[in-house]
């Protein structure tokens, strides 16, 4: 036998540029803070929330999800963050050597996710399969998955082109794996359609908009048939009894915290895209808490290194369609924006005099 399998030897770790920096835009974390009534659930933690096991499948959470969405209970699954949740549902779905099919570019955990499982990843660049969503069927494949905003562009696909896609798959076709880890700051959500349709998996975070990160909890929401699919697949005890239940309590938001924080986020991301404007440097209309822009230089890679050499940590994209080279910048507090923008004068004006 060979140790690791072939098609497994060629993965290697996820490992992003994470030296610390002065501020740091690079992950897309609510860097507004950590939702109120999850920090005090932690702070009060007893002996039982660390010395026993949690719930098998973290009930807590799952009633949480089906209160805030109005979803029954049996059709939430959850994980260790969103992409424990991803990671079961393509496990589930599919077995080794089917296709998965996806818009891309898009959310750089989807290859290294499939090659885990042993799943042929195939990506259909985003303006074929937004003009045409058969294009995410065409390999006959067991995964469809559409990440909505999309990462690293922000863009949100149309609800009347999902609707499509889901028209096409009906009720024999692939699962349909929506990524919805930023839909809090595009006011959209499919969550609710999830129950009705046997062919989709919605799949949410407490990452993002809820300042929660260090805790990994994510949740799907499905038709009952698909989540009990998924909840086998992940095993039990994914979630711990703080994490589940912090995270219950931010997403339930009696007191609105989110909802304030993503108020203001969408506000400075009009002023930040206005910025970025003003500089020409071309940023993409974004429905999430980040912006996708031209690298001021041409080579991503050095623009970051350029910028964190300044103390402000940006995320390098390489080649994205129609942009070139890019930078994603998270989009936080305005006091954090304004050292960025002065970093970024600060550095590519350094940069053209010393060229001139």
């Amino acid at each position: 036998m060979t140790f690791p399998r072939e098609d497994y030897r060629a993965l290697s770790l996820y490992a992003p540029d994470r030296r610390p920096a002065e501020v740091d835009l690079s992950d897309n974390t609510n860097l507004w803070g950590t939702h109120p009534e999850a920090l005090e659930r932690i702070r009060n933690a007893g002996v039982d929330d660390l010395a026993r096991y949690p719930h098998l499948y973290a009930d807590t959470l799952r009633v949480a999800v089906s209160r805030r969405f109005g979803v029954p209970r049996e059709c939430v699954t959850t994980g260790a963050g969103s992409d424990d949740v991803l990671d079961s549902a393509f496990r589930a779905a599919a077995r080794p050597g089917a296709a998965i099919c996806f818009a891309g570019p898009t959310f750089s955990m989807v290859r290294p996710l499939a090659g885990m499982n042993g799943l042929e990843a195939r990506e259909i660049p985003w303006p074929a399969a937004l003009d045409d969503p058969s294009r995410l069927l065409e390999a006959d494949p067991a995964l469809v998955y559409v990440c909505r905003p999309d990462n690293p562009s922000g863009a949100l696909a149309p609800a009347a082109w999902l609707e499509r896609l889901f028209a096409l798959v009906g009720a024999q076709g692939p699962l349909v794996v929506l990524d919805e880890a930023y839909a809090d700051f595009a006011g959209e959500t499919l969550v609710t359609r999830a129950p009705e349709l046997p062919r989709l998996l919605v799949v949410r975070t407490t990452s993002k908009a809820y300042g929660l990160a260090g805790l990994r909890c994510g949740y799907g929401v499905a038709s009952p048939g698909v989540a009990l699919e998924v909840e086998k697949s992940r095993g039990p005890y994914k979630v711990s009894r703080l994490a589940g239940e912090a995270s219950a309590l931010a997403l339930l938001d009696r007191q609105g915290w989110m909802a304030r924080t993503v108020d203001e986020c969408v506000s400075n991301r009009g002023r930040l895209r206005d910025a970025l404007e003003r500089r020409g440097l071309d940023p993409l209309e974004s429905r999430a808490n980040f912006l996708l822009f031209r690298a001021p230089s041409g080579s991503a890679e050095r623009d970051a290194l350029a910028l964190r050499e300044r103390g402000v940590a940006v995320r390098p994209f390489a080649n994205v369609p129609g942009l070139g080279d890019s930078l994603r910048v998270t989009v936080g507090p305005w006091p954090l924006l304004e050292r960025f923008l002065e970093a970024l004068d600060a550095t590519f004006g350094a940069q053209k005099e010393a060229s001139a």
